[in-house]
Parts: C-alpha cells; sequence; structure tokens
C-alpha cells in the first residue's frame, strides 16, 4: 500500500520535469496527454512507491504538485470526527427530579 500520493494541478505545469528527476522513489513520470498550455504534466506510473515526501512539491517552480503523506490524511479526518454520544440506558434516561 502507498505511504503517500500527490496531488497535481495539471493546467499550472509547463513540464519542467523537476518532479521527475528529483523524485527519490521514481514513481512519476511525465504523460504523453498534453495540458491546455500544450505542455506534457505528469503522473504517477507507480502510485505504491510513492512515500509523500513532497519533494516534488518543493522543487516544483509553478507549485503545481504537492505530495502528501496518506496516514496524516487518516488521522485528521478521525481527529475532526467528534465522540458519538455513549446510548442511553434506562436509569441515565429518567429524571432524578
Amino acid at each position: 500500500m502507498a505511504k503517500g500520493s500527490v496531488q497535481i494541478v495539471v493546467e499550472r505545469c509547463k513540464a519542467c520535469g523537476f518532479c521527475v528527476e528529483f523524485c527519490p522513489t521514481k514513481a512519476l513520470a511525465l504523460s504523453s496527454a498534453f495540458n491546455a498550455k500544450g505542455y506534457h504534466p505528469p503522473y504517477l506510473i507507480q502510485p505504491e512507491k510513492c512515500s509523500g515526501c513532497d519533494l516534488c512539491g518543493m522543487y516544483c517552480p509553478d507549485f503545481a504538485i504537492f505530495g502528501y503523506k496518506q496516514q496524516a490524511a487518516k488521522q485528521a479526518t478521525t481527529e475532526a470526527k467528534p465522540a458519538a454520544p455513549a446510548p442511553a440506558t434506562g436509569e441515565e434516561a429518567t429524571d432524578a427530579r
């Protein structure tokens, strides 16, 4: 299972290739498809290898790619959910006035 993933803003990309070159796990490659500007944006060729280190995002001069850790996203979702109240039992449901 992948430890991380990337978010790519295809229309910002100018296909400089820095993200592909500096990816330590070699999970990225330039696509054969074009964006609206006529450039080849990157894509994950091996998503299972992505560590979410965000080196691709740090080197991108156009802020077109962002790496993130999968586990951190799951923890944030878990922390954001409030705990469900405990179900009321017969004693707790009665009014003690």
